[in-house]
Parts: structure tokens; sequence; C-alpha cells
């Protein structure tokens, strides 16, 4: 079976959706594409009807894209409300062998969570700190002897109120929903590796109207805050000074400013008719002043908060999301910050700009959940596979939930 995943993130500026197979933990890119977000206003859904159909859409051109219907995907939930704790649960191991197999990974994962989720409460994830077996402690105990296991947990949770109308949106258009998580852990499995794994860090996403600052320790999520800035913002900031319709704002940010001014011109023009009918010459250096000022102050309030978010010494930052794929963004941010930040580097053919972070980040991460529990996954059959030429999984949870009813639930995917 090739272990193909679509992921979806469902974001206030644009959706997101890539197609993507794992071929020794390397991710082939199969599909990538967005689509401009409607109906979600500041991580809530505010149109069903509207986002409905901003759904259907992406889904479409992914599958003219790849010639197959897709009808799973994993999805990403908004950070502004979820709610984090740290939970434990201990099981026997009841086998013949007497070793820890993949149902027992997800036997102890189900006992850390009981009696823990409140019922207006959804669960988002659920990220192991460790595993104990006896004295040892291991990232992934599987195959060992043992006669109980231990885990500790970050447990992430998000109210049903703001959660379900995502959800509902997507089974008006019939897609089935294989895991749910908090696009922050995308950031990180895009952008993970050995510092990443053992040593606390934050990465930061920029996105459309919101930035989200999200805390790791040794790999597990910690912590969240979100930020009510974003790359939209600078287009406003265009748009209201040179009275330019949005779309023109968003061309001149990304086809002619400079996230700094150190290196614009002022001989480099572009002519532009706004919303009053007069032609307007706006040269690179003066819009580069406004885009830096927006800039400027995203990344001081980021800085800000990062040192509320933690009292733990932060060894790295990560930056990612649209609007660091600026021109000479990395200026302002060795300017703020220093040599302490970095931008991510994504390497993924098909792919290659940071406001998919997220998307392809969470296929890996599902393909790690996955070989935990030793599990198989697929979003298309063996038929289906051989057509895309050379591309489900159902989940349960308690009774009453519109998980249970609509898609199933994460302990058993």
């Amino acid at each position: 079976m090739r272990k193909i995943m679509a992921s979806l993130d469902l974001g206030t500026g644009s959706i997101k959706l890539v197609v993507g197979e794992m071929i020794k933990q390397k991710l082939n890119v199969l599909a990538a594409l967005e689509v401009p977000s409607k109906g979600i206003k500041k991580g809530l859904v505010v149109n069903p009807d509207l986002l409905t159909d901003a759904i259907k859409m992406v889904f479409k051109k992914a599958e003219e894209q790849i010639g197959l219907k897709i009808k799973s995907t994993i999805v990403t939930l908004p950070a502004e409300s979820a709610e984090f704790s740290v939970v434990d649960g201990e099981v026997k191991i009841i086998n013949e062998e007497g070793i820890v197999k993949g149902n027992d990974i997800s036997r102890v994962l189900q006992n850390a969570t009981k009696g823990k989720i409140p019922d207006n409460m959804e669960v988002i994830s659920l990220l192991p700190s460790y595993f104990r077996i006896g004295e040892q402690l291991l990232r992934d105990p599987k195959n060992k002897k043992a006669t109980s296991l231990m885990v500790k947990a970050v447990l992430i949770l998000i109210p049903k109120k703001i959660a379900y109308p995502f959800l509902e949106c997507l089974a008006n258009n019939n897609i089935e929903i294989v895991d749910l998580a908090l696009s922050s852990l995308g950031d990180y499995y895009e952008y993970k590796n050995n510092e990443t794994e053992n040593k606390v860090g934050v990465i930061v996403n920029i996105g459309a109207t919101t930035t989200t600052l999200s805390v790791f320790n040794k790999g597990v999520l910690t912590n969240c805050e979100v930020i009510d800035l974003g790359g939209q913002n600078v287009d406003n900031d265009i748009s209201f000074i040179y009275k330019f319709n949005q779309s023109d704002a968003k061309y001149l940010k990304e086809n002619l400013a400079l996230a700094h001014k150190h290196a614009a011109q002022a001989s480099l023009c572009e002519e532009i008719t706004n919303k009053l009918g007069t032609i307007v010459k706006i040269n690179q250096y003066e819009l580069s002043e406004i885009v830096m000022s927006r800039i400027n102050e995203i990344l001081n309030l980021a800085k800000k908060q990062i040192n509320h978010l933690t009292k733990k010494e932060i060894s790295y930052i990560i930056f990612t999301g649209g609007l660091t794929e600026s021109q000479d963004f990395p200026l302002i941010l060795k300017e703020i910050f220093g040599h302490n930040a970095k931008i991510g580097h994504i390497t993924e053919v098909g792919a290659r700009s940071n406001q998919y972070s997220a998307c392809l980040g969470l296929i890996k991460y599902y393909d790690y959940k996955a070989s935990l529990k030793d599990k198989d996954y697929a979003i298309f059959s063996p038929n289906e596979e051989e057509d895309l030429g050379g591309l489900s999984h159902k989940i349960t949870t308690s009774e009453g939930s519109i998980l249970s009813k609509l898609f199933g639930y994460f302990f058993d995917n």
C-alpha cells in the first residue's frame, strides 16, 4: 500500500490543500494548491455556505490535477481557542508475547484522556512527551518487553462550538476527516531536525490575518498564542494610503515591495489606477517603507510575546508563512531578532513556498502517528493507485459527539 494522504489548511486568507506520498520518510508532493478563503474570520466560521463552497473548489482543483476524487483528508483547526494540559495514563500489557504493540500505544493514550475531556470540548491532538517502561523513558516503546506501559502527554482541546462548524462544512462536501491537528504541528514537522527534537524553540507562522506563535519542548507542542496581525494588514496599509483595491495592493506587496527598504530603489515604479479612477505612480522605496513599517510591528510584537510563552531557554526560532517569502525579509528579521531566528526552508518540489508548511508537515506528522501505532494508511484504493500511475480510515469517539456521527475519532487512526 502506498502511503498517500491529503492535508487541508483552513486559513482566513486562503485554503490550502496538499496531496503527498511518504516514501522512505520523504514526502513526494502530488498536488499543492490554494483558493481564496471565504466564510472564515479570525479563526471562526462566519458563513458556512461560503466556506463549504470554498472547500468544494479547492478539492475540485486538486482532483482535476491528479485525476482522482479525494474523499478524505487531515484538517487543521484554529489555535486561537486551543487549551493545553499535561495528562498521563498506564495500561497492562496483556498479549501472550509480553511486548508492546501498536494497539497498546492506542490503549494507553486513550487511558490518559479518561475523564479529562469536558463535555463542551473536543480533542484536537494528544502528543506523547514520552512513554515509560519501568524506569526506562522511550519515544517509541513498540516491540519492547513490558508488563505495563505508561505515557505522559500533552492534551490539546478546542471548544466544540468552534470546531464543529468547520467539520460540518467538510461533511457537506462528503469529505471524511482522517485526523485533526493545529497547523502549528504541521509547521513543526515540516522543519523538524535534530535540534528541534532535543531543545526548546518557537515556530512563528505569519498568516493572512493572524500570526501564530507555537512553543515546542523536545518536539512536543506545549503552548500557542495568536496575534491579530498578518500579511493582509500590509495589503490594507497599501490599499488605504493609495486607495487601491485589495488585489492591486497584494500585487504590489508581492511584486514591487521589499520587506526592508535598505535596497529599495526610488527609480523602480509601477502605475496603478486606484478606486477613484486616478492613475497613481508608486515607487519601490516609498512602498517598501510602508511594508517594512508593518512587518516591523509584527516582528517586534512577536518578539515581545515569545518572552511570555515559556520560561525555558529558547534555542531556536523559525519563521514561516507566506509573508516570509517577501524579498529581503531576512534583513528585517536579522535586524530585530539578530541571529536567534531563521526562516524555514521548504525543499519539496511542487510546494516550495512557506505558505504550504502546515499542509506538508501534517502529512509527515500523520505518518509518524501511524507508524507509532503500527497502522497503514492511504486515501486511495489499490485500483485508484493504479489509475494514479505511478494514490480510509475510520476513527471512534464517545456517543453524542459530532465526530462519532460524521467521521470517527483519532485514538484508532
